[in-house]
């Protein structure tokens, strides 16, 4: 395995360009399974997880192949059945059940087990497909969902922590090619879920209101082919705005959308950053003494729990005492005690993290547990003294194309080495 070996102190300058966004193109790959016509999706970001789910499409029989950050995907012939083998790796895999059973009006997907962050049911999911007219079971591992045919509803998606992201994709998916008027309340509103409704209605399909609350979807006989660019990721674009603030450092982000940041830019500007939006970039400096913040993760347009870990990471070197509440994952804190190693002063109280920032960090080797961990643990070792080694890097090639060299652009010591 791999490591990212950081020497930190550095303040961090330049210019980095954001990809296409990983929770956007997920989803949409699988949509492409909703026609036999030929896709074309551009901005693809080269990740793990993308590799993993153009494994999963071909795997199905699809035909994929790339071409720099371009994916063209033709589905003409896919069976319905999606494989442990695969699917385990990844669990936002299972966005593939709307599209199959949409299409072929029956699906058999394997779970996708548990998650480090805290419970991820898919119960929404099953809830919606039934709400479809679907029969839906599980056995020896698999979800079944089967119909003679899918008929429009109306249904609820919220749960314990809102709306389901991935819950909203997945039905509204299988929802284009149902008969009749589908209406899904609590929807998501994330800009992800906006993404893909898009490309659905440049395939043909016919949603409104994606974006808010309450979406609709009058389904269609059938989709055809389309073409489409991701939307920059919003995630992405967080972490090397956080590390800017924590480096001291003065960093320009190409291709950031403003518009679909504003809780994470509202707060670093509470924390003492100066942030300048120029068209289709944003440009983040420090303007004097970092300042704590309290902040609590909600759905959006809130603050995003994927972007908790690496603001906790910030409020480590920030003197003064910040919370940060997590209201989305019960169990989204593993990179507390990793944080810890570095010098950071923090406690956990129920669903907050109180950080007593303003200590010096030194280096020291780390332990990543998940995606956004790792990255947190990245900004921390950038802003310590001395020398930090994260491990299991692999996590964070999950949903960061080609960080170290990113990093290293903007003048980072960073190196990407063999785990010894």
């Amino acid at each position: 395995m791999e490591s990212l070996l950081i020497k930190g102190g550095v303040p961090l300058h330049g210019e980095v360009t954001i990809g296409g966004a990983k929770n956007a193109v997920l989803p949409i790959l699988a949509a492409t399974l909703l026609t036999a016509e030929p896709c074309v999706i551009r901005r693809v970001p080269n990740l793990s997880d993308v590799k993993f789910m153009v494994q999963i499409l071909t795997w199905l029989g699809a035909q994929a192949r790339s071409e720099g950050d371009t994916v063209c995907v033709h589905a003409k012939k896919i069976k319905g059945a999606g494989d442990y083998d695969l699917i385990r790796k990844m669990r936002g895999s299972i966005c593939i059940m709307g599209p199959l059973l949409g299409r072929l009006k029956k699906a058999t997907v394997s779970l996708p087990g548990g998650c480090i962050i805290g419970a991820r049911p898919i119960n929404l999911h099953l809830k919606g497909f039934q709400a479809l007219g679907a029969r839906v079971t599980i056995e020896g591992g698999y979800v079944h969902a089967s119909a003679k045919r899918l008929i429009g509803s109306a249904l609820f998606l919220g749960g314990r922590a809102g709306s389901t992201v991935l819950g909203t994709a997945n039905v509204m998916m299988a929802a284009t090619l149902a008969e009749g008027i589908t209406v899904i309340e609590s929807a998501a509103c994330e800009p992800e879920v906006v993404d893909l409704a898009n490309f659905l209605n440049a395939m043909g399909a016919r949603i409104t209101g994606a974006g808010g609350p309450t979406i609709t979807i009058t389904g269609v006989k059938e989709l055809h082919g389309a073409e489409h660019e991701v939307i920059p990721d919003r995630i992405e674009a967080a972490t090397y705005a956080i590390a800017a603030a924590a480096t001291n450092g003065e960093i320009t982000l190409r291709g950031a959308r403003a518009d679909q940041m504003h809780a994470v830019l509202d707060k670093l500007t509470d924390a003492g950053a100066r942030i300048e939006r120029n068209g289709a970039s944003i440009t983040i400096r420090r303007k004097g003494r970092l300042k704590p913040v309290d902040i609590t993760t909600l759905p959006y347009a809130g603050f995003p729990t994927d972007v908790q870990a690496q603001m906790l990471a910030l409020m480590t070197v920030t003197p003064g005492i910040s919370i940060i509440t997590e209201r989305i994952f019960e169990s989204r804190f593993m990179h507390v005690s990793e944080l810890a190693r570095l010098g950071a002063d923090i406690e956990i109280e129920g669903p907050s993290a109180i950080v007593k920032g303003g200590k010096p960090l030194s280096g020291a080797p780390v332990m990543a547990s998940d995606l956004r961990a790792s990255a947190a643990l990245v900004i921390a070792g950038l802003a310590a003294r001395g020398t930090t080694q994260v491990n299991r890097v692999y996590h964070i090639d999950r949903g960061y194309e080609n960080i170290d060299g990113k990093l290293r652009q903007l003048g980072a010591r960073i190196e990407r080495i063999e785990e010894s």
